[in-house]
């Protein structure tokens, strides 16, 4: 028996195949082919646009996949969700799809675009949007380039955003925001009925958890003096709760911790000023909790 899994082709394909890496999962994918290869033999792989991804695992084409909640909404697929993942193409954050308009127009919020033209790949979502607002206006499909289209091709679009540079640089400005997304892992109903399936996707939810919660983080070792153990404790952040075991020669103790990778850097010299010494800085793969 194999698990079908849909991996996202695209915008999210490198980031995906980099934090199956991460949970220990190798992928290879080759221009050539629509099926990467997993280290793993219980593991069939295909390469899906995260558009169609939860459609075929609705279908049951495909027994789990990754893909966008944005998407699962959009098509309002009936899938079961096994795990948010929080990751994205450029961060390890939520995307934001948002209404947006030119700078030097006159609109204010979406009551002012009754009549008016939008443009978005996101077509069901933006009318159900609309709807919910009471505005009627022509929602057209964009096959990408979004932001360049207004004013001329569009007075308005919905796009996805993750930190807006796109928008503000073709002189946009975002007056709503439809939703916030991000990466999930979904089952077909009828395979997570499947004993073996089911467990399957609860291991592989774990591992890829486990590597989620990894990203930006370090471990860090050290060497210390009985003596000197306080000056070094108060130098890490308050929240940490290091491991402390004893060493082989009398009074040195060994300190073990998790650190943000962004903070070791003002933290090692003042750990080794406090009195540690052999410091040791590692990077991790996975963090399960």
């Amino acid at each position: 028996m194999k698990l079908k899994l849909g991996i996202p082709k695209g915008s999210l394909e490198n980031a995906t195949i980099d934090l199956f890496r991460r949970a220990g999962y190798n992928i290879t994918t080759s221009s050539r082919s629509y099926f990467p290869a997993i280290d793993d033999p219980e593991i069939e792989c295909m390469l899906i646009r995260a558009q169609e991804m939860a459609r075929y695992v609705e279908d049951g084409i495909l027994d789990a996949g990754l893909t966008g909640r944005d998407w699962i909404e959009e098509g309002e697929a009936d899938v079961h969700p096994v795990a948010d993942l929080i990751y994205a193409k450029q961060s390890f954050g939520k995307v934001r799809w948002v209404l947006a308009v030119p700078e030097a127009s006159g609109f204010q919020s979406v009551k002012d675009l009754e009549g008016k033209i939008i443009a978005t790949e996101l077509v069901a979502t933006t009318r159900r949007y609309l709807a919910s607002h009471g505005v009627k206006a022509k929602v057209e499909f964009s096959w990408g380039a979004t932001e360049v289209k207004p004013p001329v091709l569009a007075d308005a679009i919905v796009e996805v955003t993750e930190t807006g540079s796109s928008l503000r640089a073709n002189k946009l400005k975002i007056i709503d925001t439809l939703l916030e997304s991000n990466t999930q892992l979904i089952a077909n109903k009828i395979a997570w009925q499947d004993e073996w399936k089911r467990l399957k996707l609860e291991d592989m939810k774990m591992l890829l958890e486990g590597a989620i919660n990894a990203l930006g983080k370090v471990g860090l070792m050290l060497n210390v003096h009985q003596e000197h153990l306080p000056a070094v404790l108060d130098v890490l952040p308050a929240l940490k709760r290091p491991t402390i075991s004893q060493l082989s020669e009398k009074d040195w103790l060994a300190v073990n911790t998790i650190l943000d990778e962004n903070t070791v850097r003002t933290i090692i010299p003042r750990l080794k000023k406090a009195g540690a010494q052999g410091i040791v800085e590692y990077p991790l793969n996975k963090i399960v909790m």
